[in-house]
């Protein structure tokens, strides 16, 4: 078991959590959630005593083993692969350095062939003659092939050096594991094992996660991050969200009759408390008044912006057509692959990391051109994009309400108009003016769309939107896109946005594309048969 006891946090004069007074036990998985600042990472990292908290004290059970997962890459570039999985356990990683050094020895002291003697049983203890099948499975199972597994960690791009880091963590095996945002730079395939795995997790696991599909499936409690007090939950996500809008309701309910009844308490005291006949009953009546407490509805600090998407253009039946496109860097990604796109599809593009995804969809939008076939797109289409990387499109050191400007339809729209559609978006007071290269992942993610929502277009073309968004920024704009009546294309890896939005599923896998009409529920099925045959 872990605890919290009397836990404050404060930075200057901001306060993000009070008095907090939690335990988490052994067999729980919980879902540690909230909105972006209200301190989630930060009590993390005080649960695993890399910061002091103000005030307050952690407990853990006596020989409990901590395991958080990490995000320093850069200290193991030079280091292989294996190695910096099995480094998760370091009395394991200890005793293998010391017997491979004395293995490695060309002659040994008596003493050192005593101490070879006995560092087998030691190592065998450990798990060592299985620690390398036990991480080879780990790193395969996070979409790394076992022939990069000797090369360094300096051979991968950045995703795939942190699915090596949550690698490292899960070799450790701990008895409390704590897992921050463990699914980004994760596709479909690898969340699915990775809810595999922590729901086979003996100990106590806490994650903080913005998909919402990976809490549903591996979440029995969550632990709510609001009002600057944390508050548990049996369940998953979705049972949160519907026991809190039940307790809500009761309390405005219950409110409601508290404040009839005060009103016709007065009514009676006013009317009769002047009447000596009616004196008793005034005074039993100004008793009861006195009783009634209204309990308290606290602000949320979560805040939904509102996203509405409107195009300014009717759009024709053709909006993107592509014949025999191919594309290839070291190894071809695709060839020969034509696909139309109508109006008012919803089309998700997915695979594994690094087929192909965000490569499709450059080609297109004509952002790049395919090495064979081409592209045509409709005359009206008129594409409004969220590219993966905001850097691609936010202009460095330009203030946020400058650089969206430029993509205002009218000449000249005053500040005042530009600070209210922001608003919408949750920038308020002088948020507007921070620098783009400033801004947090999230806030350049509702600039961008606001970007979106001001060109109006008539075709959304989306990579990776809900990858820095919070959970109700994702909500906010899952449902704006229900809502949108034009075409839709995305890639994600988001199971639940997929699934609530897509009518055609483009896969990408080993080089072949599948194009199928339906939903995602439609394509697993399909998919199913198919491997049955």
């Amino acid at each position: 078991m872990i605890a919290a006891t009397d836990i404050t946090m404060r930075f200057g004069q901001q306060t993000l959590f009070e008095n907090v007074n939690v335990k988490f036990t052994p067999g729980c998985r919980y879902g540690l959630i909230g909105a972006n600042g209200s301190g989630k990472s930060t009590f993390m990292k005080i649960l695993t005593g890399q910061l002091a908290p103000t005030f307050g004290t952690i407990a853990v059970d006596r020989e409990c083993r901590i395991g958080f997962l990490r995000q320093n890459h850069f200290d193991y570039e030079d280091v292989p692969i294996l190695d910096v999985v099995y480094m998760g356990n370091e009395k394991l990683w200890k005793i293998h350095c010391e017997r491979e050094a004395l293995y490695n020895k060309a002659e040994l002291t008596a003493a050192e062939e005593e101490r070879a003697n006995n560092i087998e049983c030691e190592f065998s203890d450990a798990g060592g003659y299985t620690m390398e099948a036990d991480a080879a499975k780990l790193l395969i199972g996070l979409g790394i092939p076992e022939g990069k597994h000797t090369q360094p960690l300096s051979s991968l791009t950045g995703g795939f050096k942190l699915r090596v880091l949550l690698a490292q963590v899960l070799f450790y095996n701990p008895d409390i594991l704590l897992l921050d945002e463990p699914t980004n730079h994760l596709d479909m395939a690898s969340i699915d094992w990775l809810c595999g795995i922590l729901k086979n997790h003996k100990g106590t696991v806490i994650v903080i996660s913005h998909n919402r599909y990976f809490l549903n499936e591996v979440c029995t409690n969550i632990a709510d991050l609001d009002y600057q007090e944390i508050r548990l939950f049996t369940g998953n996500y979705d049972d949160f969200m519907t026991a809190n809008a039940i307790a809500l309701e009761n309390i405005r309910r219950e409110n409601q009759k508290k404040e009839t009844r005060i009103t016709e308490l007065r009514e009676f005291i006013n009317r009769f408390g002047a009447n000596a006949s009616k004196a008793r009953q005034a005074t039993s009546r100004q008793k009861e008044l006195d009783k009634i407490q209204l309990q308290e509805i606290k602000p949320s600090s979560r805040v939904s912006p509102y996203i509405r998407f409107q195009a300014r253009e009717r759009l024709g039946e053709k909006v993107i057509e592509c014949r025999e496109i191919g594309k290839r860097y070291e190894t071809p990604l695709f060839s020969h692959f034509s696909m139309q796109i109508g109006n008012q599809e919803k089309i998700a593009i997915i695979g594994t990391n690094g087929v192909g995804k965000t490569t499709l969809l450059k080609i297109l939008i004509k952002e790049l051109a395919p090495d064979s076939g081409e592209v045509e797109h409709g005359e009206t289409a008129g594409i409004s994009v969220f590219p993966q990387d905001a850097s691609e499109i936010l202009d460095r050191g330009m203030a946020a309400i400058d650089w969206l400007a430029k993509f205002s339809p009218v000449e000249g729209l005053s500040e005042q108009d530009l600070r209210s559609f922001m608003g919408k978006m949750l920038f308020s007071g002088d948020d507007v003016r921070k620098k783009t290269d400033v801004l947090s992942g999230g806030e350049k993610a509702r600039l961008i769309l606001a970007k979106m929502m001001l060109e109006a277009g008539n075709v959304l073309v989306l990579d990776e939107p809900t990858n820095h968004l919070d959970l109700e920024s994702i909500e906010a704009l899952n449902y704006a896109l229900t809502l949108y009546g034009n075409t839709v294309l995305f890639v994600s890896h988001d199971r639940e946005f997929i699934r609530s939005l897509a009518t055609r599923i483009i896969e990408i896998d080993d080089g072949k594309i599948t194009d199928f009409p339906g939903t995602l529920e439609e394509f697993e099925e399909f998919k199913r048969r198919r491997a049955k045959k």
